[in-house]
């Protein structure tokens, strides 16, 4: 594999296709899996190919190269997925443990876990509206119920069936989540 590394740094394109045409969609799919975002996926992979060809000449790869290029994509998906989180006030971690590790949460690791977090971030804010504003005011304001309700001017019922919806739309993200990591193990 080293071996392509110097054929690129010799600007050899004929080279760095064949290496990009034989990973790109495999770490396309593997980057989508962070993201679930097909395009932020590809960008993700492009950004990384050319950072291979920009810097061919000066990398040091002690592993394998395609390992090397799967960590670079993970790293990448959770570098941008920090960068996209506008939720760092609201204290999400009280919000994920609340949520999710009652669930099958125990049987993954801490960068499955830091996945399927920023996935439940995701799904929190493609809420619908007022679902999102109870469940942000419950769980990252640690508003009651009766706050809540007084807050947005409607029932206290309403504020729990909200909360179980959310809750169920949730979970049902969460479990399909691990499961697709146990598939991929």
């Amino acid at each position: 594999m080293n071996n392509i590394l110097e054929e690129i740094a010799k600007n050899d394109k004929k080279v760095f296709k064949n290496f990009f045409d034989e990973h790109y969609l495999e770490l396309v799919h593997y980057a989508n899996g962070y993201l679930f975002d097909k395009d932020s996926s590809e960008d993700i992979v492009q950004e990384i190919f050319i950072y291979i060809w920009e810097n061919a000449e000066t990398l040091n790869i002690t592993t394998s190269l395609r390992g090397y290029l799967f960590a670079m994509v993970r790293n990448k998906c959770f570098n941008y997925l920090r960068s996209i989180k506008i939720t760092d006030n609201y204290q999400f971690l009280d919000f994920k443990n609340e949520l999710i590790t009652e669930y099958v949460f125990d049987t993954v690791d801490e960068q499955e876990k830091e996945r399927v977090y920023h996935q439940t971030l995701k799904v929190v804010d493609a809420l619908p509206d007022k679902m999102q504003q109870i469940v942000k005011l419950k769980f990252m304001h640690n508003y009651k119920y009766s706050e809540i309700a007084n807050e947005l001017g409607i029932s206290i019922n309403t504020v729990k069936t909200q909360l179980k919806r959310a809750k169920v739309r949730i979970i049902e993200l969460v479990v399909s989540i691990l499961i697709l990591l146990q598939i991929y193990h």
